[in-house]
C-alpha cells in the first residue's frame, strides 16, 4: 500500500525487545533512522556545554530557548511513535466543554485544553529541569523509536489521523509518513537550535 492509499489497516501490532541483539534493518528503515538520528544530534550539539541558565535563556526576539526546543521535538516525536503503535487514542485533541477550535486558535478559549497546555510547556524549561535531564529523556525516546521501527512488519501500515484543524479530514499517515515528518519537524528546530545557540554565545552545531 502507498502513503496516499486511504485504506485503513489492521492495528499495527509491534513487539519490541530490550536485548542487545537487534534485528538486521532493511535499507530503507536504516536510511530513515539516520537521517533522524542525524538531525536529533543537531539540536543536541547545539546545547553542548551549556549550563543550566543558558539552556532556559532566551537569547533572540522569540521566546524559544534551547531546552524547551529538545524538550519539544521529544515530545512530538514521542507522540508520533506512540501513534504508530497505538492508533489516533494516542494523540487526542479533545476540546472542554463549551470551547471552539476557533475560540481556541484565537487565544479567546475560557479553558484551555490539558494538551494545547503541555505543548506550550513543552518549549519551556520548567523550575527544577536541567539540561542533562532533558537530553536524557530524548536519548530514551529516540532509543524506543529506534526499537518500534525496526520492530514495526511494515512501514506502510497506516492509521487514520486525529481529527484536528492542521489534520486532512479523512488522511491517515502511514509508518513511514510518521518518520519524514519527525525528521522534517526535528530538522527545522535544528536550524533554529542553530541559531539560539550561536546568539547566545557565538558558537554553532556545526
Amino acid at each position: 500500500m502507498s502513503d496516499n492509499d486511504h485504506e485503513q489497516r489492521d492495528p499495527i501490532t509491534v513487539t519490541v525487545t530490550t536485548t542487545t541483539d537487534r534485528p538486521v534493518l532493511d535499507e530503507e528503515r536504516a536510511d530513515l533512522l539516520a537521517a533522524l538520528a542525524a538531525v536529533r544530534k543537531a539540536i543536541t550539539d547545539a546545547t553542548r556545554g551549556l549550563s543550566d541558565e543558558q539552556a532556559a535563556a532566551r537569547p533572540t526576539v522569540s521566546a524559544l530557548c534551547l531546552g524547551g526546543l529538545v524538550k519539544h521535538v521529544t515530545a512530538v516525536e514521542d507522540n508520533w511513535l506512540r501513534f504508530v503503535t497505538d492508533g489516533p487514542s494516542a494523540m487526542r485533541y479533545d476540546l472542554p466543554d463549551g470551547v471552539t477550535w476557533a475560540d481556541l486558535l484565537a487565544g479567546t478559549a475560557r479553558e484551555i485544553p490539558q494538551w494545547a497546555a503541555d505543548h506550550g510547556n513543552s518549549f519551556v524549561m520548567q523550575p527544577g529541569e536541567t539540561l542533562a535531564g532533558i537530553v536524557a529523556r530524548y536519548e530514551e525516546v529516540a532509543a524506543r523509536t529506534d526499537e518500534i521501527v525496526a520492530a514495526v512488519p511494515d512501514l506502510s501500515a497506516t492509521w487514520p489521523l486525529p481529527e484536528a484543524p492542521w489534520h486532512e479530514p479523512g488522511g491517515v499517515y502511514s509508518v513511514r509518513r510518521v518518520l519524514t515528518h519527525v525528521i522534517a519537524e526535528t530538522a527545522q528546530h535544528a536550524g533554529h537550535a542553530d541559531i539560539l545557540r550561536e546568539t547566545l554565545d557565538g558558537h554553532t552545531a556545526t
